[in-house]
């Protein structure tokens, strides 16, 4: 990146560092924590998205869509992540490739499954051979999405239906004695004051997710472990300009203090919408802000 990194044999404390620093692995080292910021800020609304959808289904009075609803929460919980990342990934992608297959290919005369083999037409291939490395790197970021999004969508249904329920049934009777229909008492009464009661265990589940994200690695998306563990690794001067030995420790240490100041930070945050939800509300929280006015 500067101009007198061209030669790093000449060089020596800072400038060395800051050479060393701000290579081409370096780089990618630093996008890899946009990825993993962005998979955070596209995951916890989906997952929530999906929490939410899956809480109103397992309360619903229609028994089939409550049936969908209690299943989704009890096998996606039962299974454990890396179990689930592994099968859902590699299902999905096939069933994705084979959707295309029947669609592109209807001439083709081949088994699809040739024993442990799954073989499409090229035609069907997701991302094609040929797409450019950001169709691929997009592809990966979405499965890593949707996979994140319906795990921990889960755990967040599971939450949010136990936050329903925990809202003073009186309240509803209320609504439904001034004439509300059962749609208006969801949205203007149970939906407002579920938050307070959700919001410990939601917020439990962001650090769980916060905490999952090195998972990203079993989908194919290089994230931060995947380049500190590769940058930390002793190198020599016969395989790169900046020979060095093993800085693992250094490079996962640098991890640790990120991942505690973005979960200090969460934890601020976490706690100032607490203190907003809970005013005025019925709750030992609303109780002392009522007194300390």
């Amino acid at each position: 990146m500067f101009d007198f990194c061209t030669d790093p044999a000449q060089l020596e404390g800072a400038r060395w560092l800051s050479c060393y620093l701000t290579t081409g692995k370096h780089m990618n080292l630093y996008w890899s924590v946009l990825t993993v910021l962005a998979l955070l800020g596209i995951t916890a609304p989906v997952a929530l998205a999906f929490g939410f959808g899956g809480a109103s289904a397992a309360r619903s009075g229609f028994a089939p869509l409550r049936w969908i609803g209690k299943s989704y929460i009890a096998i996606v919980r039962g299974v454990p992540d890396i179990a689930f990342f592994l099968f859902f990934v590699i299902a999905l992608d096939q069933g994705i490739e084979y959707l295309r297959h029947r669609a592109l290919c209807p001439d083709w005369d081949q088994p699809v499954r040739q024993g442990n083999d799954f073989i499409v037409c090229q035609a069907a291939k997701m991302p094609l051979g040929s797409a450019p490395q950001w169709v691929h790197e997009t592809y990966g970021f979405s499965l890593a999405v949707l996979t994140f999004a319906i795990v921990f969508g889960a755990f967040a249904a599971n939450v949010l239906f136990g936050a329903m329920r925990a809202v003073p049934r009186a309240q509803l009777e209320t609504a439904e004695a001034y004439g509300m229909s059962p749609r208006q008492t969801f949205w203007r009464v149970l939906v407002p004051q579920m938050w307070v009661y959700a919001l410990p265990g939601l917020g439990n589940l962001w650090m769980v997710l916060i905490k999952a994200t090195p998972l990203l690695f079993l989908l194919g998306v290089e994230d931060i472990v995947y380049w500190a563990r590769e940058l930390g690794g002793s190198k020599t001067p016969r395989f790169t300009d900046y020979p060095h030995p093993d800085w693992r420790m250094w490079y996962f240490l640098a991890l640790l203090v990120f991942y505690l100041c973005f979960t200090r930070v969460s934890e601020i945050v976490i706690a100032r919408l607490m203190t907003r939800l809970t005013r005025g509300q019925a709750t030992t929280g609303g109780e002392a802000q009522r007194k300390a006015a």
